[in-house]
């Protein structure tokens, strides 16, 4: 049975990306508005493990990238980070004795670049743990999940509710992000490459579908939901799923990252996240962003995780 979220309806619970085969590649950083973080964390020797924590308690802040996908991190109307990501690194943080956060935008491929260009200390994107990523930065335990879904026009007129749909229609096409699972999902499934709009931003993934160029946008159900909340539109969102990979269903599990060399940073933070998810507060924090408790970490750990 289809079911159909209207621009009007009420946040349901969410999050975004991840896939355990999906990779993340050499791309151009597209950073917006950053600075270098003064910090010897980004080589692979060690030494800024145990000063990046004392760099951000001495200057009191802490950057932080995200790719402006609401609501998972966002720049708000204000110019502050918004969104769950954001939200569960500024208490995060202030428990470590760091009060402020500092928003750095970037399109959502700059940023595992832009971290390990040392742009910014922490991503706050909502960036799903997959082996190919682990490689690549450090990530927490996990902090939320969410299934996939489509942006569709209003009706769902072409029925789109998996990617296969796409195969098995060569005239639709698709906007994913760039070095997103979503992206991964839709080249497991064999969506041919001409049928892929690859998009920098959720943003683009709208306007795109609003013109009539593509035919559905696929992201996590919670942001498609929270776009129509924020811009309205003549638009359904598809019944949520998890992929099935290889007869396993892949639910894959969000975090916050940081640079390899910041293992001592990595392990206050899991420490604290740890408190958060044992006290509720972890909830707390996402609910107002549309997740609930079945959104919540269930024990699997980012060890298996990047295992894969």
């Amino acid at each position: 049975m289809k079911m159909q979220v209207s621009a009007n309806s009420r946040r349901a619970p969410g999050r975004r990306e991840a896939f355990r085969l999906a990779g993340v590649g050499a791309v151009t950083l597209g950073l917006a508005a950053c600075t270098r973080v003064d910090n010897g964390g980004g080589g692979g020797d060690g030494q800024g493990d145990t000063a990046t924590l004392d760099r951000l308690r001495e200057q009191g802040f802490v950057n932080v990238g995200l790719a402006n996908e609401i609501p998972f991190g966002f720049v708000d109307g204000d110019n502050n980070p918004a969104g769950q990501s954001p939200a569960v690194a500024r208490a995060v943080f202030e428990e470590l004795g760091v009060p402020e956060i500092r928003a750095n935008p970037v399109s959502w491929d700059g940023l595992i670049p832009g971290l390990q260009a040392s742009q910014f200390d922490v991503i706050a994107a909502g960036v799903f743990i997959t082996p190919d990523r682990c490689r690549q930065v450090s990530f927490t335990e996990p902090t939320a999940t969410s299934p996939e879904a489509f942006m569709v026009a209003a009706g769902n007129p072409h029925d789109i509710q998996h990617f296969t749909d796409f195969v098995d229609d060569p005239d639709l096409k698709l906007a994913v992000l760039n070095a997103s699972v979503e992206q991964g999902y839709a080249e497991y499934f064999e969506v041919p490459a001409g049928q892929m709009e690859l998009i920098p931003d959720q943003t683009t993934g709208y306007e795109l579908l609003e013109s009539g160029r593509v035919d559905a946008v696929s992201m996590l159900k919670v942001s498609h939901e929270y776009l129509l909340l924020d811009r309205g539109g003549d638009f359904d969102v598809s019944e949520p799923f998890f992929p099935e990979i290889d007869g396993r269903e892949e639910k894959g599990w969000g975090g916050l990252c940081v640079r390899p060399a910041d293992s001592s940073l990595l392990e206050e933070m899991n420490r604290v996240i740890a408190e958060f998810t044992e006290s509720g507060r972890l909830l707390e924090l996402g609910e107002e962003w549309g997740f609930t408790e079945a959104d919540l970490p269930d024990g699997t750990t980012t060890a298996e995780l990047c295992e894969g």
